[in-house]
């Protein structure tokens, strides 16, 4: 992509700010001297430094333009005609329901579409549609799914929103609640409407402030007795966030329970997926509870996962339980579970004064698919867990060994080689050293003289998987892997050519380098 080509693209960014209200200028530009090299190399920075930004923030990089930018392919569905055309389908099976209005962007996932509705028998009652397709999570049969979301409507819980219809297909689901005027728990912390766009409700609030202390330790209790009660139930749920707790006078009342069977991503999928200690859903649950817990207290997300230090807070029983859950000592060691956060100081001396009795019945062969789906889901969150430890692994010793001062030791290490094999001649030879399943020498003996040698041997020991392709065509024909190591053999009467490989292979590969030599 050239340079002006993706200065366009990016600049379809602006409306993205006009909407969240960020301030981000483009680098700037000049009509004359745009083509030196100098101009070209400062904008190239500006403008990555521009989409640094862009895709660092939690929002605004689940937008869906920031996603069609970066991958155009995965992201050409016009998602909106689509979910017309499946609630259009529902309407002819189901005429008593109308549409009063589109809620254009008031959730942040790209696939999931809301409508404002009304019942034509009760034209003064509104209701919320949702409409989402299957996510990659998605495990359930296409059988078990359409039975699971359709007992969604039956499920009665003090601080579990009520679903008044739900279906599934073999596509994607559709459920009908009640809207409500007071919104969220995000739209109570951040003063927002619950009509107006994701962006312009919580990317930018005017006003940060927290919950009082009496509000944090309600919401928190009732929202940790639902999830203790799904946990005991065995359904999975990893969707917690403000803006899926409705607000019901001075009761939290839990969201989108279907979310985990369409096999959505979680909203902070992004955080928990790189810590390997959380990968179970009552984890995640617990690690996104404490997200919601920071966002109560101080009225906006934390700047970094892990918290190094927290803000002075309504009271440090509230810090005691922040620090249980997002410090780098509990992201290393794991989350603590539902039932040890309820015994905290925080929690424990809320009395609940809601005495609605819990039902929700799953029958035995539902709840077993639903164990099944839920150890995929832990099992793909381990795999694309290690996948990004050993991409961390990859980049961190990509990072050190392509250092300046990498790069000098190595190019010290090439002189000394160079300078012992010239000097060594030849003479009375020393022992053979058995090339086969060689052991690394000691610093010390790295250059230790041997006599009369016919074929140098080298032979790369690397933390990292190796491979061929990442050699000059020239050095492939002379290194063969042997013993779980690499080893370039190089005849001496073409020394000069041999050492010329040898330290284009030592800067291609950027490895500890041991020199093994005999006859």
């Amino acid at each position: 992509m050239s340079l002006r080509h993706f200065e366009s693209k990016v600049s379809n960014f602006s409306s993205l700010f006009k909407i969240s209200t960020l301030s981000l200028p483009l680098p700037p530009k000049k009509l004359i001297g745009n083509m030196e090299r100098e101009f070209i190399a400062e904008r190239q920075k500006g403008l990555q430094a521009y989409l640094d930004v862009i895709t660092t923030h939690h929002i605004l990089s689940n937008c869906e333009l920031v996603k069609k930018f970066l991958d155009p392919n995965s992201y050409s569905v016009n998602y909106t005609e689509i979910a017309l055309q499946h609630v259009s389908m529902f309407f002819r099976s189901e005429p008593k329901w109308e549409v009063v209005e589109p809620l254009k962007d008031i959730g942040w996932r790209i696939r999931k579409k809301y409508f404002l509705m009304k019942i034509k028998n009760q034209p003064k009652e509104r209701l919320v549609l949702s409409w989402a397709d299957l996510g990659p999570d998605k495990y359930l049969s296409d059988r078990d799914l359409q039975y699971a979301v359709k007992l969604l409507s039956s499920c009665s819980h003090p601080y579990i929103y009520k679903v008044t219809f739900a279906t599934a297909n073999e596509s994607s689901a559709l459920v009908i609640r009640p809207f409500s005027e007071k919104g969220t728990l995000k739209d109570l912390i951040y003063k927002a409407k619950p009509k107006d766009p994701f962006l312009k409700k919580y990317c930018n609030p005017k006003k940060i402030q927290g919950l009082e202390l009496q509000q944090i330790k309600t919401y928190g209790r009732q929202i940790l007795e639902v999830l203790k009660f799904l946990h005991e139930k065995g359904f999975p749920y990893g969707h917690l966030h403000s803006a899926n707790v409705m607000l019901d006078g001075d009761t939290c009342k839990l969201l989108d329970l279907e979310n985990s069977l369409l096999g959505l991503p979680s909203f902070y999928r992004s955080y928990f997926s790189q810590y390997r200690k959380i990968n179970t859903l009552e984890g995640v649950d617990v690690h996104c509870f404490g997200h919601l817990l920071y966002e109560m207290t101080y009225g906006r997300p934390p700047d970094t996962i892990p918290v190094e230090t927290f803000p002075p807070a309504p009271s440090v029983f509230v810090v005691s339980v922040l620090e249980s859950i997002l410090t780098c000592e509990a992201l290393k060691n794991g989350m603590p579970t539902v039932s040890r956060l309820l015994q905290m100081p925080l929690f424990s001396d809320v009395l609940l004064t809601n005495s609605e009795k819990p039902q929700f019945k799953i029958p035995t062969k539902l709840k077993e698919a639903l164990k099944i789906s839920k150890e995929c889901i832990e099992k793909r969150l381990t795999e694309e867990q290690k996948l990004i430890h050993q991409h961390r692994r990859l980049t961190r010793a990509q990072s050190h060994h392509g250092s300046e001062e990498e790069k000098k030791k190595r190019k010290i290490l090439a002189r000394k080689f160079l300078l012992s094999v010239l000097n060594s001649g030849s003479g009375a030879s020393s022992p053979l050293t058995s090339p086969s399943s060689p052991t690394p020498p000691s610093t010390a003996g790295m250059f230790k003289n041997h006599y009369n040698f016919n074929l140098l041997y080298v032979i790369f020991y690397s933390p990292l998987p190796l491979s061929g392709d990442v050699l000059p065509k020239d050095d492939q024909e002379m290194m063969v892997f042997k013993d779980g190591a690499l080893r370039c053999q190089l005849p001496c009467g073409s020394l000069s050519v041999g050492v010329c490989s040898l330290l284009r292979a030592m800067e291609n590969l950027l490895v500890t380098i041991t020199f093994l030599r005999y006859t």
